[in-house]
């Protein structure tokens, strides 16, 4: 079988860069790839030409939740479309139906409706997001492949925390406002004043200065530099020592794109204590009590800190360890997907 992959490669460095590279490479010599990398929006007509001069059996698109992403991708698809080859879609997030419904003309939508009619398989990456195609494609096509960490058990078994006097709480995400970096820094500010030996990390890209310099003069004007470090982007080894070192990982995102952020399955397998929102994907992936705490968009930082005071992180490192395991493995995530370009090449309904 011959797949062409149409999508974002790294760099840069995201949740959805990742997990394509990682299928790429992973696929076994069974398969002849090629790939058509999106990132760079000036190549858009030499990427059409790759496509209509592909001699692929099945097209692999991941698509976009933005408006002129999604130009493209109806684009991208009519002339997939033209040469009647067998078409899997790929959504890594949880906006679409937002984008489809809301933010595009009529004319704009009846063009996906017509589009995603004729695609054979579309894959999503949790149970509660196949609502987000529903009324657009037929169950039978939608597929839930859920993401995966990066991470051998071996490694995982060396990670399990234990409470102690120290903590060390961990930020891992790009520094977008709506990821909730500022509310892990109100918790740093509490943490100050009561000095119960919490210590917060913060690891990612900032894309605004401004925020950037916001940050640093809201650490200074609380004085809070022995509990607080910004590590920037981390990758790799230093990746790896932050998520060792580390005993609780806090997402408190509100991002509107979010999907089901590869952090926290990252998070989970080290063995840390998942706080998160009840937003996207999360509620799927965190149950209160047993992985963390799953807290709503509207929570204070003062209950979420009186919170994080109670966990018992031995318990749920063990628990997240296992479901990690259990359910988020990359060979999990590899063989669901081929699974899915079996059976689509085959015409295998499930």
């Amino acid at each position: 079988m011959k797949i062409c992959f149409i999508a974002q490669f790294p760099p840069p460095i995201h949740g959805l860069s990742i997990a394509v590279d990682t299928l790429y490479k992973s696929l076994d010599s069974s398969y002849e790839l090629e790939k058509i990398n999106l990132v760079n929006n000036k190549r858009f007509l030499s990427n059409c030409l790759h496509i209509f001069r592909s001699s692929a059996d099945l097209f692999y698109l991941t698509i976009s939740q933005s408006k002129m992403g999604n130009l493209r991708d109806l684009f991208l698809l009519w002339i997939i479309r033209l040469k009647r080859k067998k078409t899997v879609i790929h959504l890594h997030g949880g906006y679409f139906r937002e984008l489809i419904d809301h933010d595009i003309p009529k004319w704009q939508r009846k063009k996906n409706v017509k589009a995603l009619s004729k695609i054979d398989r579309a894959v999503v990456l949790s149970e509660s997001f196949r609502k987000i195609f529903a009324g657009l494609l037929e169950e039978k096509k939608i597929e839930v492949v859920p993401n995966f960490f990066d991470c051998s058990e071996d490694e995982a078994e060396k990670s399990i925390k234990e409470d102690s006097t120290k903590k060390k709480v961990l930020y891992l995400s790009n520094m977008i406002e709506s990821k909730g970096y500022k509310e892990v820094l109100q918790l740093a500010i509490i943490e100050k004043k009561e000095a119960k030996g919490y210590h917060f990390d913060f690891a990612g890209a900032f894309f605004e200065a401004s925020l950037q310099n916001e940050f640093e003069k809201i650490v200074s004007d609380n004085e809070l530099g022995d509990i607080v470090t910004y590590h920037g982007v981390v990758e790799g080894k230093k990746k790896q020592e932050l998520l060792d070192n580390s005993d609780i990982f806090i997402l408190l995102t509100r991002y509107p794109k979010e999907g089901q952020p590869i952090s926290i399955l990252e998070a989970m397998a080290n063995g840390l204590a998942i706080i998160a929102t009840d937003h996207a994907a999360i509620p799927d992936m965190i149950k209160d009590g047993e992985n963390g705490i799953l807290v709503r968009k509207e929570t204070s930082a003062n209950d979420i800190y009186e919170a994080m005071k109670q966990l018992d992180l031995e318990t749920i490192s063990r628990n997240n360890i296992n479901v990690a395991n259990t359910f988020y493995s990359k060979s999990n995530y590899i063989n669901n997907m081929r699974r899915v370009f079996e059976n689509t090449m085959n015409g295998i309904e499930k």
